[in-house]
């Protein structure tokens, strides 16, 4: 059996210290929202025990997908390093970059920088500087192959959606019929949701060609955060639906109405043709104190 923890959209704070000149612009709105509803409804409280439940379950490898930070100011990606160190070595953690770790055009580069050895691939070159190009990027662990892909681009004020572009999907493409024909689990990680409703300025922009791309290519889960919302879909594929998960928050308070702040385990049994994955979701609940178990289902095989 190999287990992986899923957690999202942690929005680390407090937003640190700034200069006028890097908050004008889109930065300024980001910074309101902080101040009038996420400091109060994100932090250490609800994070910090949470992410000691998964430590204590010892997963076999952690997964995040995105929003490390708010609104992109370099300390911001340092604190995200932290975080990330915190859960694990480089080797059992994995990160893809969301809407808000590249929230403006100026600090598109800073979560490659800061945070290569999380999101660099069993290929890359120690060497070598992590760019875009470099997604989707695979991690083999075991019969699991970690894949991550990136939606992560600059967008104006008020919009929050993603892309993945056409030559990032051609290459996920490759990438996943060559990780099937090796018979591996293939776990993709993306930060905005290929599936699902949601308002346009956020929403995925190419959502239908990534569908059409794990579908005809094959996987057998995809992780997503950005909703903030738990939320199980499917791609349709020839071998059967592909399960399509996402998790709320991982800082959101109990109260917090779309959804309080839970991670999920993916417990992978099986094997080539026959994979099966039972999902344990836990976290908090409205009314209620303390991290436990709110639900465990198979949601394949």
């Amino acid at each position: 059996m190999f287990v992986i923890a899923h957690l999202s959209d942690p929005h680390l704070g407090p937003i640190p210290e700034a200069r006028l000149s890097e908050l004008l612009g889109k930065r300024f709105f980001g910074m309101m929202n902080w101040i009038g509803a996420r400091r109060r409804n994100f932090g250490a409280a609800t994070l910090t025990p949470l992410m000691d439940d998964l430590m204590a379950h010892a997963p076999d490898h952690v997964c995040v997908t995105g929003d490390l930070v708010n609104v992109s100011l370099p300390a911001e990606f340092d604190t995200g390093a932290a975080f990330l160190t915190s859960l694990g070595p480089a080797d059992k953690v994995t990160v893809v970059p969301g809407n808000h770790d590249a929230y403006v055009r100026s600090a598109m580069h800073y979560h490659l920088e800061h945070w290569a050895p999380f999101l660099a691939g069993d290929d890359s070159h120690p060497h070598t500087p992590v760019d875009v190009d470099a997604f989707p990027f695979v991690r083999r662990r075991g019969s699991v192959a970690i894949v991550g892909v990136s939606t992560a681009v600059p967008t104006a004020v008020f919009l929050a959606g993603g892309h993945v572009g056409r030559s990032q999907r051609a290459r996920l493409a490759d990438l996943l019929r060559r990780l099937g024909e090796e018979g591996l689990f293939r776990a993709v990680m993306i930060h905005h949701p290929p599936v699902g409703a949601r308002a346009f300025h956020r929403d995925l922009r190419d959502a239908e060609a990534v569908r059409e791309v794990i579908g005809s290519a094959g996987a057998e889960l995809v992780m997503h955060g950005h909703d903030h919302r738990a939320s199980l879909g499917t791609i349709a594929s020839a071998t059967g639906d592909i399960p399509v998960v996402g998790v709320p928050s991982a800082s959101a308070g109990p109260d917090d109405e779309r959804g309080a702040g839970r991670y999920n385990l993916y417990r992978v049994t099986g094997g080539p043709g026959a994979w099966r994955c039972e999902m344990e979701t836990r976290g908090y609940a409205p009314g209620e104190a303390g991290v436990r178990a709110r639900e465990r289902r198979p949601i394949l095989g």
